[in-house]
């Protein structure tokens, strides 16, 4: 099914995709395609197994190059998603956390709110074999589950990717894409939130909170996702280490106080 006009304006601007160690370049290709048929051109690939650029992904890609060429490679999730406000995670697949989960349109109108209040949006997919690992959904706000047949849904990761990117076009297509307002309390940045969950669970670990080292992996991700259910602002994370300062004392080592301890002893 063919469609190209270059005669036609295109629409594009909105969240970015992220594929986290998709295994085929072919579908990296694919999922190029449908994020551009619904104005999507921003792409992050997390730790691709087979090399990129590849040229089987351009050829898949039926001339999205530009969203494979402008496509930004990390070797972690992590790194991946440091300059967002709001991941979104796709699965289909049972979970041992309490998320927020949506079906796609009601993820697409929370998405477009939350771009036009100045948000960065990145949507995560997973590998084609397995999806999305439990650590990998706990780094997300929401999850976006997509209502299939209870006996068979499984997609291929272009189409989970095309059912995502035309929910949010549909929505998004009304909207200008420039008529975004930032505010003054922003939301927190990924990068904010991991600091502050490193500085967190290091409090905890010396604490003895983590009781039993095998409770500890999921454990952690259930504070994380109750953290991250709670959308916090930029503030609010400055005051949350400034909780974690006081109830552990290291605001007594930091550079003010230092000073202050060596003038007062002079």
């Amino acid at each position: 099914m063919t469609g190209t006009d270059h005669t036609k304006k295109s629409i594009i601007g909105g969240p970015s995709i992220i594929l986290v160690e998709p295994q085929l370049a072919e579908n990296i290709g694919a999922a190029a395609r449908a994020m551009l048929n619904c104005g999507l051109n921003k792409l992050i690939i997390v730790n691709p197994r087979e090399k990129f650029p590849n040229p089987k992904a351009d050829a898949m890609s039926a001339g999205a190059d530009n969203v494979l060429k402008d496509a930004k490679i990390f070797s972690s999730i992590e790194d991946a998603i440091d300059g967002f406000n709001r991941v979104y995670a796709t699965t289909a697949r049972p979970r041992e956390m309490i998320v927020n989960e949506v079906n796609p349109k009601i993820a697409a109108v929370d998405m477009k709110n939350a771009w036009r209040d100045g948000n960065e949006i990145g949507i995560m997919f997973g590998p084609e074999a397995s999806g999305l690992t439990n650590d990998h959904i706990a780094l997300a706000d929401t999850v976006i589950s997509v209502p299939l047949n209870p006996s068979y849904s499984s997609l291929n990761l272009a189409q989970a990717v095309l059912i995502i990117s035309y929910e949010w076009f549909a929505v998004a297509k009304e909207m200008s894409i420039e008529n975004r307002v930032n505010n003054d309390s922003r939301p927190a940045k990924k990068n904010e939130l991991n600091k502050f969950f490193i500085r967190f669970e290091s409090a905890l670990d010396k604490s003895g909170f983590f009781r039993s080292s095998d409770m500890r992996p999921s454990m952690v991700r259930n504070l994380r996702a109750m953290l991250q259910r709670a959308m916090l602002t930029e503030q609010e994370i400055r005051t949350l280490h400034g909780v974690i300062s006081s109830l552990s004392g290291s605001w007594r080592e930091t550079p003010n106080q230092l000073r202050k301890k060596l003038s007062d002893k002079n």
